[in-house]
């Protein structure tokens, strides 16, 4: 029975491959995180804007469909549930980096 030669190849340092991801997510999506935050809350800001209007247009009576106005109220819920949500984390984030001692 005869053993053949192993092949071994060289692993990356661990550096290396971070680079190369972080690279590639910044080239993929090409915002910075402040836009990224302007947007969603612009995106939220329209989902309210649009589940308010419809809520009228039910209470005047232009709406039959009931179904419509459910599913956008909560789409603006969840939206702004989620804007909470950060905004709680970035503020609890800062209070820690305040606490830190330099």
């Amino acid at each position: 029975m005869e053993i053949g030669q192993l092949q071994m190849t060289p692993v990356k340092m661990i550096g290396q491959l971070v680079d190369n991801k972080t690279a590639d997510i910044q080239a993929a999506d090409g915002k910075s995180f402040g836009e990224f935050l302007v947007d969603s809350l612009k995106k939220t800001n329209e989902l309210q804007k649009t589940a308010d209007k419809l809520d009228m247009d039910l209470a005047a009576g232009k709406i039959d469909d009931i179904s419509q106005v459910v599913v956008a109220s909560e789409k603006a819920q969840i939206a702004l549930k989620l804007t909470l949500s950060i905004r709680n984390k970035a503020v609890d984030a800062y209070k820690e980096i305040a606490r830190m001692q330099v």
